[in-house]
């Protein structure tokens, strides 16, 4: 019998039909779960898929929903990261409102690791070295050649017509500057766009970071994105050749349906199928395929903003989830 048409091992699956979801008869699901400590250290795996400068995908196995989840909203929402807070305005003459200029400003990602500072215990203090960092934009747009005819190229005409986040200068607080230096905690980018000026336009700010986390406000997030999706599986339950194998081909994502040499089809990388179940709008070859997801295998994707790698962005979720842990216990028994 043909690999691809072989009994499918034993997997915690659903099923995908084609107006349905359906749990395997085997599987009770996670209501029939009972928890062990030892199983789950057995079952439990991590495997990592691609590490790309700021871009992470592993597999998470063995473990339930839950608990996958949790990695997911601590990545998001209880990993610290500086932001900045503050904006102290002294001059704005261009066309953007303050308000909508604080908001643009306290977007842009910084470089500063998170582990190095403290949380602000009472944000009426004045800033310090331990958990403060200040920055200062002073820019004026000024006309570059007051002779000049041209009126259609801004660079020529205009110095400073585009702020961008690289004229952000770094103020050091205390002694940062003996433990710092400004590419360390400046903006991860010199080339965001804050705002377009004209001649007699100007910024006079100044700004304060500091340490926070994303579930107070998006700035602090350190992650672009941080998501996850069941493993997907799909097995050819008869040969499909000829036509009927291009069709086939082209009912799933680029990749993982290819054509061998005798025109036959088969499941090359059911991974990166987006199970959009196109192939059962074919009667031909409805009954050709059986498409499912492992309910305890989880595909993440972490994208880091630059700050913290997204490594070490996971190890931080699972540093917060034991700190937890240890405070609900600490609660259940009086501590």
């Amino acid at each position: 019998m043909p690999e691809a048409m072989e009994r499918l091992p034993e997997k915690p699956r659903i099923y995908l039909e084609e107006y349905k979801l359906k749990q395997d008869a085997n599987d009770y699901g996670l209501a029939d779960d009972f928890w062990d400590f030892e199983r789950f250290k057995r079952q439990l795996q991590i495997v990592v898929v691609r590490y790309e400068e700021n871009e992470l995908e592993f597999d998470m196995i063995g473990v339930s929903p839950a608990i996958a989840n949790a990695f997911r909203r601590l990545m998001l929402s209880e990993v610290p990261s500086m932001a900045i807070e503050k904006v102290h305005i002294y001059n704005n003459t261009s066309i953007i409102q303050d308000e909508v200029l604080a908001h643009r400003l306290g977007l842009i990602p910084l470089k500063a690791d998170p582990r190095l500072f403290e949380y602000k215990t009472n944000e009426g203090d004045a800033a310090n070295a331990q958990d403060t960092l200040e920055f200062e934009l002073k820019v004026k747009c000024t006309k570059k050649n007051k002779d000049s005819t041209e009126v259609t190229n801004n660079d020529s005409m205009y110095k400073n017509h585009s702020i961008y986040s690289g004229q952000i200068k770094w103020v050091p607080v205390g002694n940062q500057a003996s433990i710092y230096k400004e590419a360390d905690v400046g903006p991860i980018d010199d080339d965001i766009l804050i705002s377009r000026m004209r001649p007699g336009h100007e910024f006079d700010i100044k700004l304060f970071a500091v340490k926070g986390v994303g579930k107070d406000h998006a700035k602090f997030s350190p992650v672009a994105t941080a998501s996850y999706r069941l493993l997907p599986e799909i097995h050819l339950k008869r040969p499909v050749v000829g036509n009927q194998a291009l069709l086939l081909q082209k009912c799933f994502s680029p990749g993982v349906i290819e054509i061998d040499k005798d025109d036959q089809a088969y499941v090359k990388d059911a991974r990166y199928d987006s199970c959009s179940r196109n192939v059962y709008r074919y009667p031909q070859l409805a009954d050709s395929v059986t498409m499912s997801r492992v309910r305890n295998h989880f595909i993440f994707n972490v994208e880091s903003l630059g700050a913290l790698k997204p490594d070490a962005i996971f190890v931080e979720a699972a540093k917060v989830l034991k700190k937890k842990c240890k405070m609900f216990l600490d609660e259940i028994k009086g501590n």
